[in-house]
């Protein structure tokens, strides 16, 4: 049975930032949220009473976007798009007035890498208070900064230094509660643990890759696919679940695919891709590869890495049925090749691709450039100014210059000419540990509070 502890939390849209970088300055005080649950048919009266100023931002900028062929989202294929498929993409933001509890959060695997690339992004969060930390029991009941080998480039946020580290268990400490849950688990123990969570009630966002293919859980990419949010009503159903749910992030090769190809996908559809991957050691995790075997050298075997990025991209890349409750897989064919290369951070991808519908390189770099600003639209504290980005430079994106433009956020694309073999080919890189996965995890739980789905 759901714990009965949580409620909905609902942000005061006239609060929130639209830039990561930015968002402390342009929110002063963190937002007001509800601790009220807000009936679904009052949501949906309010918004549209106020009509939140997310949907008119996306329909704004959409307006240059949807020319008559592009669709903003839709299933595999393409068809012509109009304000209203623009507006699909917007969430539902509900007014609230009083003011309320920020949300309670955790994070499971908090030693590890991703872990620790959570706590650098929830650090003076707007909406989040990071209450729990959760890892193994060798780390269990030690202060943070005693439990973990910290690795990243800036100190433990003082915030988190001394908070005591506890099992991954829903009844553990703090994390009785959390009405969300981030999850940088192994995949080894991160299934069940997940689900034990989610269960309890809590709110479940997981780099892990395993439940990504679940029939009911989405692998959510807010500029891609923010409307697969949608088939959390038919998880909870399907698993008696009632404030629970899991989500998931991509892989993260498939996390800048993706991003980078949606814009063109939409606008003419993809038939078939081939895609060549230089993947940086900080995705292996710590302590990662041997130096005997990385240095001076490429490894072209990522063990999984090319099945999860065939699979995952048509499941991104589709739509939902109907009633909401399953997943429309894109009609595209996908071979990848993966390889780790001597680089820290940013994955780049040559990409091949057979459209749909013939283009020019120039028409492919204007759906990108057009393709809107959708997790800035949408409202969401750690959005980039734009998701995707297209640059001219003749030997541009590089991973060392790239990475972290948008705070890490935004993937880039460069290279974009004709094929001899298929029609255009590309090269795109995103920065794998932030967008391609903790990331990509915080603006997914920052979207379902939006959506008004956490509690």
């Amino acid at each position: 049975m759901a714990s009965p502890r949580r409620s909905a939390f609902v942000p005061l849209a006239a609060g929130i930032p639209t830039a990561r970088a930015s968002r402390t300055a342009l929110c002063g005080a963190p937002p007001s949220l509800t601790g009220r649950r807000v009936a679904a048919g009052a949501a949906h009266l309010g918004a549209a009473a106020t009509l939140s100023s997310s949907a008119a931002a996306v329909g704004a900028a959409s307006s240059s976007f949807v020319d008559g062929s592009l669709a903003v989202v839709s299933g595999a294929a393409p068809r012509e798009g109009t304000l209203a498929d623009a507006a699909v993409v917007a969430a539902t933001v509900v007014m609230a007035i009083a003011p309320g509890d920020r949300v309670k959060v955790g994070v499971l695997g908090c030693t590890g890498s991703v872990g620790q690339r959570f706590l650098t992004l929830l650090e003076g969060h707007p909406w989040f208070d990071v209450v729990a930390l959760g890892a193994s029991a060798r780390s269990a009941g030690k202060p943070y900064a005693e439990a973990a080998n910290w690795k990243q480039a800036t100190p433990i946020p003082a915030a988190f230094a001394d908070l005591t580290v506890s099992e991954c268990s829903p009844t553990s400490g703090a994390m009785a509660d959390c009405a969300v849950i981030f999850s940088g688990l192994d995949s080894s123990i991160a299934g069940e643990v997940e689900e034990a969570f989610a269960a309890a009630g809590a709110a479940v966002f997981s780099n892990a890759k395993n439940h990504r293919m679940d029939e009911d859980v989405p692998i959510l990419i807010p500029p891609v696919n923010a409307d697969h949010v949608e088939i959390l009503t038919a998880q909870r159903a399907r698993r008696g679940w009632s404030t629970g749910c899991i989500v998931t992030n991509a892989n993260c090769s498939a996390t800048a695919l993706t991003i980078a190809l949606v814009p063109i996908h939409r606008a003419f559809g993809i038939k078939s891709l081939t895609v060549s991957t230089m993947q940086a050691i900080s995705g292996a995790g710590y302590p990662g590869l041997p130096s005997m075997d990385i240095l001076d050298n490429v490894v072209p075997l990522i063990g999984g890495e090319e099945e999860k990025m065939e699979e995952e991209a048509l499941k991104i890349l589709g739509g939902l049925s109907e009633a909401k409750d399953a997943f429309a897989y894109a009609d595209v064919t996908v071979s990848a090749m993966c390889n780790r290369v001597n680089v820290l951070d940013g994955h780049t991808e040559a990409v091949s691709l057979k459209l749909v519908k013939p283009a020019t390189p120039a028409e492919v770099i204007a759906a990108i450039e057009a393709y809107p600003s959708v997790s800035k639209d949408l409202n969401l504290p750690s959005a980039p100014a734009k998701d995707v980005v297209y640059t001219a430079v003749a030997d541009r994106p590089q991973p060392r210059l790239d990475r972290m433009l948008g705070g890490g956020f935004t993937v880039s694309v460069g290279r974009v000419r004709g094929c001899n073999i298929a029609d255009i080919r590309l090269v795109c890189m995103g920065h794998n540990t932030i967008v391609g996965a903790a990331g990509g995890s915080v603006l997914n739980a920052e979207l379902c509070i939006t959506k008004g789905l956490i509690g």
